[in-house]
């Protein structure tokens, strides 16, 4: 069997990763310890985040042709990928907290939503908010205006009683 034959489906496992993620981050994993390994997958895994250690050639060959191809420029040396399948900055927000206490871990680049971003632009990535959580200070924000206007109203109708 050759080679190519064997590396294929790896390939093709990545391109469906590819093809159905949001995001993809890639991270430098080299001097993590299994504790701390073990806890970070832990931690991906319950927000939905696929997080996968791939030979550099099998990523750049899925990314080939992609919005991932940008990424092929830090495929040097040890890469995880983080996959974010439902919300756009799980996986760099979970890599950005959990990197306070694993000083190893580091930030190569990724891409959110299609716009390629470096080391930096992934860190600025890492502070927005979930969704869920940004739908909730919107509700909560829309909600102000309107409980006040009825504490107003009550007043009113209190007075004029």
């Amino acid at each position: 069997m050759a080679k190519v034959e064997l590396k294929q489906p790896v390939v093709d496992e990545i391109k469906g990763y590819v093809k159905d993620a949001k995001t993809a981050v890639l991270v430098d994993y080299r001097g993590l310890t299994v504790a701390e390994d073990t806890e970070l997958r832990k931690k991906l895994r319950e927000a939905g985040v696929v997080y996968k250690v791939y030979k550099n050639t099998m990523l750049n060959r899925a990314f080939e042709g992609t919005e991932y191809e940008a990424l092929a420029k830090h495929l040097e040396g040890p890469t995880a990928v983080a996959f974010g399948m439902d919300d756009a900055t799980a996986p760099a927000r979970i890599l950005n907290d959990c990197a306070k206490n694993m000083p190893k871990l580091e930030f190569k680049g990724g891409v959110v939503e299609g716009a390629y971003y470096d080391e930096k632009g992934i860190k600025v990535i890492a502070t927005i908010p979930s969704r869920e959580v940004l739908l909730s200070r919107l509700l909560g924000s829309l909600q102000s205006p309107i409980a006040n206007f009825a504490r107003v109203l009550k007043q009113i109708a209190e007075k004029s009683a």
